[in-house]
Formats: structure tokens, C-alpha cells, sequence
């Protein structure tokens, strides 16, 4: 065999890759299986999305390799959406760039500005992605605590203390994932403060903003903040296009170029189909988001319900398409709880850990299950 490179050594393969397997297997084996362990929504586009895909593949050169930026037309809704949900402007010409989905601008900004043995400021708990590309292109993950006390945000000035001399870059995500807390204005303001002082690349990872979200806020909205920030944002859980992968990075025109010389030397341009269906999705009223809220309010609601029957203690205020529980006292180990439950009851819930340690007692369920499924789950407590 082959050897592999040294770097897959610093990585493991994705925690909901493997379990998922095993949850598949059990449901191929005739177990009836209950997932509401992963946030892939379960709902469809709108009907304009789709039928705007189904068009748009019959246009001359549909099939064809596209930009490597997307569609101007696309960028400029993009445009347009950020200034009306955000007030954010931006450039569409040169201060957007379109992804296949906000995980390969994972890959790319990290690929972008990251030398081997820099390091990087990563949430705990956080997205795990974070860390594993962190350790794909050689940098070093340097976690920073989030804490229930704190509201989940970082404690800014336990940082400063901190030596973050070797630091290029950090990463945040409000709303965050997996909790559901949320920044205000002041506290965006003070990470890209922070940012500003050490001289680090921010980059706020904000696909939940507009699931069960009063007030949707983008770090790009505070003064300066192109400066030294950039905003990763999806279509994927706001428009229900998971599998289309169609996300954005937004920020300056000179670190979107360092993003975008990568990018063009791994992909050919997003499909033109799925292109025009985003921009159809992006420019949806206020009647699809209210209807997007009703539906995941009546699945939260019953979620809360699973979570009482389990013991466990959350957030009502808490935003995004997941719940984020605490174990009773006397579970602390949120992977062995959740085994029990799977193997007992068939009920796949996400164990809080595989987001950092300071997940250690915290269970995560997502809202990606019909209210029917949430019942049954229910009755089998």
C-alpha cells in the first residue's frame, strides 16, 4: 500500500461520516431509526427555485464551464440581499466571491493565509472543520473557551494575556454552532477591535442568521471591519439547498483575491443551473423566512418537550436549527448517553463533544425532522 501523506495523521475522518454509517446500517437492518442528529434540512426550496433550475439548464451554455467568481447577476444579488437583510454594502464586482458551499471557503481561506506552523484561534466548542483544516494545511489550532456563563462568547481580555504573536487568524460563528447564542453589535465590535489590535484575519462563519432569528446581524456591518474581517454565509439552511452547495465569502477585495487564486486552481466554476436557482432564493420575501420561522418554532417547541422528557436543561432564546441541551447532573458523558439512547430507543441525537471538550455534558438536536418523527420520539420515553 501506498503511503499516505503525513498530514492525514493530524486528522480524523469526520465524526457525523462515521457515525452515520452506523446509523444507516442499523436502519438497513431493519431498526427504526430516528435521526435528528444532523442539520441537513428535510424541507424543499421554494417552487420559484425549482422551477428556476428546471429553465435555466435548457439556456445556450448552461453546460459549460462558468466563472470562477459566479454569475455577475449572482453577485449582485448577493449584493442586494446583504444591503437589505445586513445593510452591508458590497461590491459586487470585487467584494463577493460565490462558493460551493461555506465549507470549501473553509478550506480556501485557510489554504490562502495560513503558512505552516501559524496559528490559529478556534472556538470550543465549535464547527469541527475548523480545527481539521487548520491541520490539513499545517497551522495550529489554538482553541479558545466558550462558556455558558459567558454567553458563549470569548473572553476577549483573557486573550490579550495570552502570547498571540504566532496567530493569523480566527475564526467565530454567531449565531454560533452548535449553542445558538447570539452577538449584539457591541460584542461584534469588540472581536473586530480585537482583531484590529493583534493584526488577525477575522472571519465570522454566519449561515444561522435567519433560522428562528429576530435580529440578523453580519460582522461586516460594523464600521471598519473589511479592514481585518471576512463572512462566510450559505444558502444551504436559510433557503433549505443543503445539497446544491451554493455559498459566498464576502470581505475586502484583497483578501478576496488571495481566496480566489486558490479557488481557481480547484474547481471550474459553480453550475449554471444551480447559479440561477440561488439568485431566485435570494431574492425571496418576507413571507417565505415568516414561513420558515412557523415551521421550525412548533419543531422546537416539541423538541423541548424530548429534551424535558431526557432531563436535560437549554435555552429557550437560543437561535439557529438546533437545540443545545445539558445533561442532568448525573450524565456527564454526553457520547455514552447518546449510544444508550441509540441502541436502546433507535433515536440518533448529536453527542456535545464532538465540538470541543467544553461540549463535555451537551447534547445537540436538530430541528431537520418533522414533527411527526419528534412525537414518535417522544412516546418511545
Amino acid at each position: 500500500m501506498i503511503q499516505t501523506a503525513d498530514r492525514l495523521k493530524s486528522i480524523e475522518e469526520y465524526y457525523f461520516s462515521k457515525k452515520l454509517r452506523e446509523v444507516r446500517g442499523m436502519a438497513a437492518a431493519g431498526k427504526p431509526i430516528i435521526n435528528i442528529g444532523i442539520g441537513s434540512p428535510d424541507l424543499p426550496p421554494s417552487e420559484a427555485v425549482i422551477n428556476s433550475f428546471q429553465q435555466s439548464v435548457k439556456h445556450a451554455g448552461a453546460h459549460q464551464y462558468q466563472s470562477y467568481q459566479g454569475l455577475p447577476e449572482l453577485r449582485e444579488t448577493i449584493a442586494q440581499f446583504y444591503k437589505k437583510k445586513f445593510n452591508v454594502d458590497a461590491d459586487p464586482s470585487n467584494e463577493i466571491l460565490p462558493l460551493m458551499g461555506s465549507k470549501e471557503g473553509i478550506m480556501h481561506i485557510s489554504m490562502a493565509f495560513l503558512n505552516e506552523g501559524d496559528e490559529v484561534l478556534i472556538p470550543n466548542p465549535g464547527y469541527p472543520t475548523y480545527t481539521s483544516v487548520t491541520k490539513l494545511v499545517g497551522a495550529v489550532p489554538k482553541q479558545y473557551d466558550l462558556v455558558a456563563d459567558n454567553g458563549w462568547f470569548p473572553d476577549l481580555e483573557s486573550l490579550r494575556q495570552q502570547d498571540l504573536s504566532g496567530v493569523k487568524l480566527m475564526w467565530v460563528s454567531y449565531p454560533h454552532m452548535p449553542t445558538g447564542a447570539t452577538a449584539n453589535s457591541s460584542q461584534l465590535q469588540a472581536l473586530v477591535s480585537f482583531a484590529k489590535e493583534q493584526n488577525i484575519l477575522l472571519i465570522n462563519d454566519n449561515p444561522y442568521s435567519f433560522v428562528l432569528s429576530n435580529n440578523p446581524l453580519s460582522i461586516l456591518s460594523i464600521k471598519g471591519a473589511k479592514d481585518i474581517a471576512l463572512e462566510l454565509n450559505s444558502l444551504s439552511k436559510t433557503f433549505n439547498m443543503a445539497g446544491w452547495r451554493v455559498g459566498m465569502v464576502l470581505g475586502s477585495e484583497e483578501n478576496l483575491n488571495a481566496i480566489l487564486k486558490v479557488k481557481s486552481n480547484m474547481d471550474s466554476g459553480m453550475f449554471y443551473g444551480i447559479q440561477k436557482g440561488a439568485i431566485e432564493a435570494l431574492k425571496s420575501g418576507k413571507e417565505w423566512f415568516d414561513e420558515l420561522d412557523t415551521t421550525y418554532k412548533a419543531r422546537r417547541k416539541l423538541m423541548f418537550q424530548l429534551a424535558d422528557k431526557l432531563g436535560c436543561t437549554y435555552d429557550p432564546n437560543a437561535v439557529g436549527m438546533f437545540v443545545w441541551a445539558k445533561l442532568p447532573k448525573e450524565s456527564t458523558n454526553s457520547e455514552d448517553f447518546i449510544d444508550r439512547i441509540l441502541h436502546d430507543k433507535y433515536i440518533f441525537i448529536a453527542p456535545g463533544t464532538i465540538f470541543g471538550s467544553n461540549g463535555a455534558g451537551y447534547i445537540r438536536f436538530s430541528l431537520c425532522v418533522t414533527k411527526s418523527k419528534i412525537k414518535e420520539a417522544i412516546d418511545r420515553f
